[in-house]
Parts: C-alpha cells; structure tokens; sequence
C-alpha cells in the first residue's frame, strides 16, 4: 500500500434538493483534487438530505429516492469522479425495484460504482429498510469499509467491519446537536447559525460544548484506536431540516488522534495523507493479535432482540 491523501468535508445541504446538492459536490470535489486528494468523503444523505425524511410519506420517500446503480445521481457522481480524476463517496435514499427504502452511501470512480452501503440500523423514517451485511472493499490498494451515523454506535459493527479487512472506515453522519438523555444534550438555536458572523464565539460554545464535538469525543477516537484504523468522519454543518448540525468532519488515525478537521463555521473541507506505517505500529494492532474469541465467541452469538430508541424523533 501506498500513502494516500484524503480530503473530508462539511456542507449545508438543501433538504429535497438534489441538484443543489449535487452542485456543492462538484464544487468541493474539485477543491478536494486541486489540494492533491485522492478521495473524497460527504455526509450522510448529503445528496438527499436528512432530517426531511422525518415529515414525508412513502410515496414522497419513493419520489425522492432513487435506484443504485443506474439512479441519475450515482450516473452524475461518475461523471463528476471522470471530470475531477478524485474517487468520490456520498449519500442518498434507494430503492429498489420492490420499493423498499434504504439509507445508503456509495462510492465511485471514474469506472462506475465501487461500492454501496445500506444502513444496517435507520430510523429517521418508519418505511426504511435495514440493510442486512458489512461492506468492505478496495480503493488504491487498502482495504475500506462504511458504516453509516447510527451503525457506528454499536461497537460490534465497527470491529466486524474492522475484522473483515477494513483499514479505513468511512462513518457518514447526520449527527450531533439533538436531545438524548445523556448530561448536556440537545438543540442548538438557528438564530445563533443565523447570527454566526456577527457573533462566531456563541455559535462555537455550543458546537463544541457536550451538544456537539465533547459529545463525539467521548467515543469516536476510540473507534479508531480500538481497531487501529483510519476514521473518515463526515457530518453536515448548518440547518438540516429544521435542525442546526455542527459540522467538525475530520480525519483521525489508528492512534485515534485527529489529523484532519474542519473548524470552519461555514461550509469546509479538510484533507490529510494517511500511511501504511501506522496500521501496524499502533497499539490496537497488537490487542487485536491478543484476542481470545474462544472466551466470548458463545456471549456475542446469544439470542438478543433488538431495540432502538432515539428521543428526538416525533414517529414512533
């Protein structure tokens, strides 16, 4: 394996407006190749948007969801990958010839789709389907894998992936800045997003205060350290819907240290160069070598009924 430079970015998305998105796309992508990326990695639903789905019918879920591949976003990300010579990862809603619905996150090239993620654990819409396997696959001689927002949280996601090869793991959010019953969650008010240049510092005490970026700091570079894996980390910053996001997509590396972050209160983009070396030298690496599973591998397979809660949501 080769080093490789990766570029993440943060954008305010239009909910339902895919040709806007898709413009803003095309515009970081080409950012992204012109700082020497070679990959580059949205958020979550960032062609679609997000929090949108939460007031929609099926049917207008359909209407905005598309198939992959053949969909006319996956064909426009192609294009875009040709013209930019930059692989690209995004998000969007599916649906397949059955009309089901997925949360899904693809990756392309210059030679068509490479990759495709379905959610394994949606809820922003009750009419989503789970997607049901990991994803791992190769870009420039390493081994990746995806996991979307929510399928993050639950560890044994990660290290599966993780296990099954993936040195790189791109984790597309939609996150932060919502209610939870943890100490100092909740929403952050869009009049300080309006008020952002006039007043940057109230706006930043509360994007990095325990609503947002304290809040995923508790357990996203344990994700990487853990592993010893490369975390792509993409969230949108601004207003979502009716919810303000905070941004801070960023690079971290098997140390689980950041080695790239946007800290901009608009839209931003952030790139580093990743190597082999470290893959090895840190210290999940060797726990890794260290496991046991014959200790626990009868725990983990145990009879276990899945239950969701996420308090923010108004469908039940």
């Amino acid at each position: 394996m080769q080093n490789l430079n990766i570029s993440v970015v943060q954008f305010e998305h239009k909910s339902a407006d895919k040709e806007a998105n898709l413009n803003t796309i095309d515009r970081m992508s080409r950012q992204a190749a012109n700082e020497g990326a070679d990959i580059v990695a949205f958020h979550e639903c960032c062609i679609s948007g997000y929090t949108v789905a939460n007031s929609l019918s099926k049917q207008e879920m359909l209407d905005l969801a598309e198939p992959i591949p053949g969909g006319p976003s996956t064909e426009k990300l192609i294009w875009l990958s040709k013209e930019h010579q930059i692989t690209i990862l995004a998000g969007l809603f599916e649906k397949d010839k059955n009309n089901n619905i997925y949360n899904s996150y693809i990756c392309v090239n210059e030679e068509g789709l490479v990759a495709k993620h379905r959610k394994l654990h949606p809820f922003i819409h009750p009419d989503l389907s789970p997607g049901n396997s990991y994803t791992v696959f190769k870009l420039n001689g390493w081994n990746c894998g995806i996991l979307i927002c929510y399928d993050n949280n639950i560890l044994e996601n990660v290290r599966s992936t993780n296990l099954l090869g993936a040195d790189i793991l791109f984790m597309p959010h939609v996150t932060m800045c919502t209610p939870s019953t943890r100490p100092g969650a909740g929403f952050v008010d869009p009049a300080l997003w309006e008020n952002r240049k006039e007043d940057p510092t109230s706006l930043r005490i509360e994007f990095d205060g325990l609503k947002g970026r304290q809040w995923l700091m508790k357990w996203l570079p344990a994700r990487a350290y853990d592993n010893a894996a490369y975390v792509i980390f993409a969230n949108p910053i601004g207003m979502d819907a009716n919810q303000l996001k905070n941004g801070c997509s960023m690079i971290l590396d098997p140390f689980g240290d950041i080695i790239a972050e946007c800290r901009k209160l608009d839209n931003d983009i952030a790139t580093a160069t990743i190597t082999p070396s470290k893959l090895t030298d840190a210290g999940g690496h060797r726990y890794k070598n260290a496991r046991r599973p014959e200790l626990y591998k009868e725990i983990f397979s145990r009879k276990h009924q899945p239950r969701q809660h996420v308090a923010w949501l108004n469908r039940k």
